[in-house]
């Protein structure tokens, strides 16, 4: 799932500010100056500059031992947020998410994210194609270890470059955002079933034959609806890995028939997102 990120977004998030001055003097270099707290470091990068959508890049480096969270962070957690409204020459900004690991988190439960280090690409898309693109974010998302520390870091970057050199940085990136697929694809892994099972129950059957590791992440129509991480059977069909999750975590009056969710599967450096409506 892509987030598109209005221009007029704002947020109420507690945090800590990375740095002493809030704001930073934009630049025509390919990347901003990192802004570090204890335990975490984020910049901008800027792709090469050519027509009028940019590729861009949110790079956060992390603490040993030290996570941040994907864009639905599982069972705890609080997922990252991002507000450009103060860019020059900006219409939209969208961002990618590379698939996201899944942690104990303490308490029973799982949550989803990254360690070490990760680059959400960002899609971006000019005002004018022939004019400056100067981008400002404002990045809130938080760092756990035992406990989570609220983050806020405020950046800038010119996108100048013809050919920038953290392309190559971008590039990776965007290959491990999970690719579109279709139920049953031919694909390395993939989903070849989502059925009802009882009133709550669903049932999602996965091929993935190459792959030892494989995860399977659930995100509903809108990021109030709260499913559970769908938890892989033991008992499952041969050469099927069948996972098993309830509709639990729905909004009030929100009704499962035909809603369209989206499923997150990820198999060894392979990645795919496949759109679903629960019938």
């Amino acid at each position: 799932m892509n987030m598109i990120v209005p221009l007029r977004a704002a947020f109420g998030f507690a945090a800590v500010l990375l740095a002493a001055s809030p704001a930073f003097e934009a630049c025509a270099e390919d990347s901003s100056p990192w802004q570090r707290d204890a335990h975490s470091a984020v910049r901008l990068l800027a792709g090469s500059r050519s027509g009028g959508v940019l590729l861009g890049g949110i790079a956060i480096q992390l603490e040993p031992g030290w996570k941040t969270y994907w864009r639905n962070p599982g069972d705890s957690g609080v997922p990252p947020r991002f507000d450009f409204s103060k860019s020059d020459n900006v219409e939209a900004v969208t961002v990618l998410w590379p698939a996201p690991m899944k942690f104990d988190d303490g308490a029973g439960g799982f949550s989803l994210g990254y360690k070490k280090q990760v680059v959400l690409p960002l899609r971006i898309v000019a005002k004018n194609s022939d004019k400056p693109v100067t981008l400002r974010a404002n990045i809130n998302y938080a760092v756990c270890d035992k406990l989570c520390i609220p983050v806020e870091a405020s950046s800038e970057l010119t996108f100048a470059s013809v050919a920038s050199t953290e392309d190559g940085t971008l590039s990776a990136a965007l290959d491990a955002v999970p690719k579109p697929a279709n139920i049953g694809d031919p694909t390395a892994v993939t989903v070849r079933d989502v059925r009802r099972d009882g009133d709550k129950g669903v049932l999602v059957d996965v091929t993935a034959p190459d792959a030892k590791d494989v995860s399977l992440f659930v995100e509903g129509p809108t990021p109030d609806w709260a499913l559970p991480i769908p938890k892989l059977l033991d008992n499952s069909p041969p050469g099927v890995k069948r996972f098993a999750f309830d509709l639990e975590g729905l909004p009030p009056g929100a009704k499962p028939d035909g809603a369209a969710l989206k499923l997150t599967l990820v198999g060894g450096d392979r990645s795919y997102e496949f759109n679903v409506n629960l019938n």
